[in-house]
């Protein structure tokens, strides 16, 4: 013969959570070990944090503090914000949250709050079950917990937030230094992306700088929306290279870039990027902003020419789009990764 379970309402077994259901739990610390699988030991009650008081509190098999907050009801805001408050007073290296009925916005909290340090995060779900008519016994279910696959996104997420602040702190010195010698951009903000561009003032035309970890490219990027006229502005602009580069003073990278909509015409640097430490940025922005001055006196005196010529060919249909390979395959200012 199979009894059938049924679940009870926690109040009618525990009526107090301090009293009856903390006071139980702290007898009975096997049935939590159990369902998370920790060896928490001899929990002491209602230690003082302040003016408040956790419901309980210990140390487990490896002395590392824990916490446990109690909630014979829905999951609430003020819970949460005692089980924040306790795990931080008693340095908790695992808080354990026991709800009656977890909300999705709290196990999307205990689940972010796994992500974002060393504490590890418990939220479990309470009930009072028997068996036909024995006696009633308390069953924990797991809702969300820590993981190794969850600590690794958290760590993930943290390091593509210091890579974002150094590389919008590097933009910012740069965009500084640059506004005193070389106002191009000095309508531009800084951001955590891979570039900064301004508008040349003529269809198409944009003055670039890009940054990687350890290099860096600055000069004129050809894009419009139109793939035809930009590869026409560019064998426009590349018809006039001998007096461009001897204006520039140096060779300079010619990129057509087949198969993508935006042509480059670029100098590049290996001397550093925004990995490199901040004591070395200056010398790299010099670099930097030295090579965007370069290029844009050399290819400004043509745009209107340039321009024009695009216009008239793409006007005249001399190219059509079949000419140009992967038409469809865009790569924009903001495709370049970080790398």
């Amino acid at each position: 013969m199979i009894g059938k379970i049924q679940r009870i309402p926690l109040r009618q077994v525990w009526r107090h959570e301090e009293r009856d259901f903390s006071a139980w739990l702290c007898d009975n610390i096997d049935v939590l070990n159990e369902a998370i699988g920790l060896e928490l030991a001899e929990p002491q009650r209602e230690r003082a944090a302040g003016t408040f008081s956790v419901d309980l509190s210990g140390e487990d098999a490896n002395g590392e503090a824990f916490i446990i907050e109690n909630q014979l009801e829905r999951s609430d805001h003020d819970h949460l914000g005692k089980l924040l408050t306790y795990a931080a007073a008693f340095n908790a290296k695992t808080a354990i949250w026991i709800v009656a009925d977890p909300r999705p916005e709290h196990t999307s909290a205990v689940a972010w709050l796994n992500q974002c340090g060393a504490t590890s995060f418990y939220l479990l779900r309470a009930e009072a079950i028997q068996i036909d008519d024995s006696k009633p016994a308390l069953h924990l279910t797991r809702v969300i917990g820590p993981s190794d696959e969850i600590k690794a996104v958290g760590a993930s997420k943290r390091e593509t937030q210091v890579q974002h602040d150094a590389v919008r702190a590097f933009w910012h010195a740069l965009l500084t230094a640059a506004r005193e010698t070389l106002p191009i951009h000095s309508n531009c903000s800084a951001s955590s992306g891979n570039w900064v561009a301004a508008s040349a003032g003529h269809r198409g035309m944009n003055f670039v700088y890009w940054i990687r970890r350890d290099s860096w490219k600055a000069g004129l990027e050809i894009y419009d929306d139109s793939a035809v006229w930009n590869k026409a502005a560019f064998d426009a602009l590349l018809g006039h290279r001998q007096t461009i580069e001897s204006d520039a003073g140096v060779s300079l990278d010619w990129e057509r870039c087949e198969g993508q909509r935006g042509c480059k015409v670029t100098l590049s640097g290996d001397n550093g990027g925004y990995r490199s430490l901040e004591a070395a940025w200056p010398v790299i922005h010099c670099s930097m902003i030295e090579a965007m001055s370069r290029v844009s006196r050399a290819v400004v005196p043509h745009f209107r020419a340039v321009v024009s010529e695009a216009n008239a060919l793409e006007a005249a249909g001399r190219l059509t789009d079949d000419s140009i390979a992967g038409e469809s395959s865009i790569s924009s200012l903001s495709s370049d990764t970080l790398v």
